[in-house]
């Protein structure tokens, strides 16, 4: 599977930005689908998800309520609406699949098997 993100930005505190995945690949709803995001110093962690069999969404503790992610398997895309943005959300964000994760195991980005390349937000306050 090949990934291709697209948005990002710089915005300010408060503000929105939306980002965007393209997936290639036949069995598009098969995957587990999630965007991660890395600061600078930091490990690569979790922030949403939309789960392969129920299509369920999860999001980060630090992120919920304010991030919506969306998939469209028709298209193969999946969107993170990121909305009441922060500066601690400055970071790189990355689209990946999961073709095989478990649900114990989904926010581990160790799990994932694509990778789409990074987009950056960067949030000032």
């Amino acid at each position: 599977v090949q990934l291709q993100a697209s948005g990002g930005g710089l915005v300010q505190a408060g503000g929105s930005l939306s980002l965007h995945c393209a997936a290639s690949g036949r069995t598009f709803s098969a995957y587990t689908m999630a965007w991660f995001r890395q600061a600078p110093g930091k490990e690569r962690e979790f922030a949403a998800a939309k789960w392969r069999s129920t299509d369920r969404s999860y999001y980060a503790d630090s992120v919920k309520g304010r991030f919506t992610i969306t998939r469209d398997n028709a298209k193969n895309t999946v969107s993170l609406q990121m909305n009441s943005l922060k500066p601690e959300d400055t970071a790189d964000y990355y689209c990946a699949v999961c073709q095989g994760c478990i649900f114990s195991t989904f926010q581990n980005f160790r799990h994932y098997d694509s990778w789409g390349q990074g987009t950056q937000v960067t949030v000032s306050s």
